[in-house]
């Protein structure tokens, strides 16, 4: 009944494919660091430029990979966009990640 039960719990080809398609949305430094930025609120594209010291066009680029990736939502006012994070569960995985790279790391005796 064991193995019934893992078969079953067993990611489908579908949930594989959404999860492939969100790694690699975060293997990116800097859209792990804009996550970051606009965890902490609502912020304009400019606001972003000026936290992280990285140019407005490439803010944009990951800006867009990050919302066709839903990882951050659109708010327009006026003349200004302002982005946030969509879902906080993003920091869990990043905060995960950057500990199993730790982990991993510590334990490599040569390159």
């Amino acid at each position: 009944m064991r193995r019934a039960e893992n078969l079953a719990s067993q990611p489908s080809e579908e949930d594989l494919q959404a999860a492939a398609f969100l790694a690699k949305s975060l293997a990116d430094e800097n859209r792990l660091r804009i996550l970051l930025a606009v965890s902490r609120g609502k912020k304009a594209v400019s606001r972003i430029v000026e936290e992280l010291g990285i140019s407005q066009p490439l803010v944009s680029h990951h800006l867009k990979e990050l919302k066709r990736a839903l990882l951050v939502t659109v708010e327009r006012k006026g003349p200004f966009v302002y982005y946030q994070v969509a879902d906080q569960r993003v920091l869990e995985i990043i905060t995960g990640l950057k500990d199993l790279a730790a982990g991993l790391l510590a334990q490599r005796t040569r390159f």
